[in-house]
């Protein structure tokens, strides 16, 4: 653990029933003019945009809707609608979407200007400072993207994904409004809802993890591992999604306390050369790194296993096997593929999903056991 650590905050969150609401006041509080409305057109297609547009316009401000962005994006993606939002002079920016669409207003609040953009951040990310003030609304309960200062973009050129991480990207408000996540199709609400898992209980037996992130990691987990089923199964059981979004807030804290490990760095190729939605990624991957993981995690496994399951298990030994069948029985209920076989993976790209997943180093080297090549190599085989 850490012997030195801070943590980063977005400066006002609101929950609970009508959070949107505050939409109005914060707007005011900012004296906005226009609005960068930053979503895709999934999002629009739901009737997810019609409440937060309705406050915008109730508070006497103009907006437009930056909307043409696919799942995903590649970094020249992302480019294009930050070239958008600089053409519309918008002296706010508002994100209603999945991580995706929060990542990309991301940039563009810290891309304001000409001299870099988002391909420059790849290699110096640190360089860039926040332009506009920010507000996330999730529209997904898992990615935590309205709590980090990361920012996840497809590279196609090299076939991964990028983070780029900077502390100016958190945002400054934050709303959590559980009528935005409580009509989710199951398949994304399980494949968002185990990302976040995957966000716990890596932050959490990260080595870089400290007070700060434990505290919200460990209760992220318990949310998680006790609700993300009834969340998923039950369109009625709104105080399970509740539960959930909240956690994926926490997760995304802890990301930006701790940081991710194995599981996020082995995903990131699979998602740029298959182009496997990134929660399916590391839910095929949650539990066979967790196994690699478990004797340098046993100590924290067991740990998370006294405060989020509480059975019978006596030693830590089998406290910490309870713990990781938990996240393979999750996963199987919630119908997500458990092979990468079955995802379209082939076995002739081993070496280029290895090379890759070895590519995000910022991630591996939070993993409590080192992974080599050939390690890597093994997981990655185990699921074919």
């Amino acid at each position: 653990m850490l012997s030195k650590y801070e943590l980063k905050l977005p400066d006002t969150v609101y929950g609970g029933e009508d959070a949107l609401d505050k939409i109005g006041r914060i707007l005011a509080a900012n004296g906005v003019k226009k609005a960068a409305v930053f979503a895709d057109k999934g999002v629009e297609r739901a009737g997810l945009l019609d409440i937060p547009l309705e406050k915008i316009r109730g508070a006497g401000a103009e907006y437009c809707v930056l909307d043409d962005l696919p799942p995903e994006p590649s970094y020249m993606e992302a480019q294009k609608l930050v070239d958008q939002c600089k053409a519309a002079k918008a002296d706010f920016i508002i994100a209603a979407g999945g991580g995706s669409v929060m990542d990309t207003a991301k940039l563009a609040s810290i891309l304001m200007t000409e001299e870099y953009g988002v391909k420059e951040l790849l290699d110096n990310p640190a360089r860039a400072r926040k332009c506009l003030r920010t507000l996330m609304i999730p529209t997904t309960a898992g990615t935590g993207s309205e709590a980090t200062p990361n920012a996840i973009v497809a590279v196609p050129e090299k076939q991964l994904k990028v983070g780029i991480v900077n502390g100016d990207m958190i945002a400054d408000y934050v709303i959590l409004d559980v009528a935005m996540v409580k009509d989710l199709p199951r398949k994304i609400a399980a494949a968002t809802g185990v990302d976040a898992l995957a966000h716990a209980i890596e932050c959490f037996t990260s080595r870089k993890a400290n007070p700060f992130s434990d505290l919200y990691a460990l209760e992220a987990l318990d949310l998680i591992l006790n609700h993300i089923q009834p969340a998923c199964d039950s369109p009625d059981d709104i105080a399970a999604k509740r539960s959930v979004q909240i956690a994926s807030f926490y997760a995304g804290i802890a990301i930006a306390a701790s940081g991710c490990t194995a599981v996020h760095a082995l995903s990131y190729p699979l998602g740029g050369r298959y182009h496997i939605p990134h929660g399916v990624s590391n839910a095929v991957l949650l539990a066979p790194v967790m196994r690699f993981n478990e004797p340098a995690c046993r100590d924290k496994f067991a740990e998370a296993y006294d405060r989020c399951i509480r059975g019978g298990a006596v030693t830590a030994e089998e406290k910490s096997e309870a713990l990781i069948a938990r996240l393979e029985e999750i996963v199987r209920h919630l119908d997500i593929p458990t092979s990468l076989t079955e995802l379209g993976v082939r076995s002739e790209d081993l070496p280029q999903l290895v090379s890759g997943g070895m590519e995000a180093s910022r991630l591996l080297v939070n993993n409590r056991r080192e992974i080599t090549p050939a390690d890597a190599a093994e997981i990655y085989r185990q699921l074919l």
